[in-house]
């Protein structure tokens, strides 16, 4: 059997698997509005009519992209600032003995105990809910990318330096390739956090947004409302989630490295 008849054999398998998957899954969740009532649980049917309403009225498309942008505004900034830090704090000890214990102290602080805070310093705008997000995205993308540094094989820093390498040619040959799969999989777990991160955020303080969908529903009732917006964060997320991967396999497979 050739190569190519394997990989479409294999291709089909998982698709197949994946439809199985979802096909379980809409009927254990019809199941649950059949059990519990449509009080409290919205049936598949019907939150699919109330996302193609939400979706022409334009409410649903608008409050994808605003929760979308303020989540990658401050991921992003999460990322441009915790992974020179990391980097910093794994190869500097006196660094990394100095800015531990506060990475430490502030990591374990929830980001929801630090919206009215945000507010009072920001303002109800944009800049609260991306001050969050980062607050959220920036100690995890540094505590992953210290790790990825210290994970790095002594012998072969020794190795380079013995070749005449100079601490840049090190940062670039030899650290950065160690170190991006744990970078990556600290952006992924900040990517989580910041989705939920700003749903409290948007619920507190915004007039749109998936979060504010979610509560603006709950005052009116309207259930299937708010599971069209639970649903529309799972997907975003997964879609966010799947691109970071592909985006990071096509960027960097000259460093040889599995993301």
């Amino acid at each position: 059997m050739s190569l190519v008849a394997t990989e479409t054999r294999r291709s089909a398998r998982k698709a197949g698997y994946t439809v199985v998957s979802l096909v379980a899954g809409i009927a254990v969740w019809q199941l649950a509005a059949w059990y519990f009532g449509p009080g409290l649980v919205s049936a598949p049917g019907v939150t699919l009519q109330a996302a193609i309403e939400l979706t022409k009225d334009g409410t649903l498309i608008e409050s994808c992209l605003v929760s979308l942008r303020r989540i990658l505004i401050g991921w992003a900034s999460g990322i441009v600032v915790g992974v020179p830090l990391g980097i910093l704090m794994g190869r500097v000890n006196a660094i990394r003995v100095l800015l531990d214990p506060y990475i430490e102290f502030f990591r374990f602080i929830p980001p929801i105990a630090f919206v009215t805070v945000a507010i009072a310093w920001f303002g109800i705008g944009e800049t609260s809910k991306v001050v969050l997000i980062f607050y959220t995205s920036v100690f995890i993308i540094t505590i992953n990318t210290i790790a990825g540094v210290l994970a790095i094989n002594e012998s072969k820093l020794r190795a380079a330096e013995s070749l005449g390498a100079g601490k840049r040619q090190i940062l670039v040959s030899v650290v950065l390739p160690a170190t991006i799969p744990h970078v990556v999989t600290g952006a992924r777990l900040a990517l989580g956090n910041s989705f939920l991160t700003i749903v409290s955020a948007e619920i507190v303080a915004a007039q749109t947004g998936l979060g504010s969908l979610i509560w603006t529903s709950r005052n009116y009732g309207r259930i299937d409302w708010i599971f069209v917006g639970i649903i529309a964060l799972g997907i975003l997320g997964y879609l966010c989630d799947r691109a970071i991967r592909l985006i990071a396999r096509a960027t960097l497979r000259h460093y040889n490295v599995k993301v």
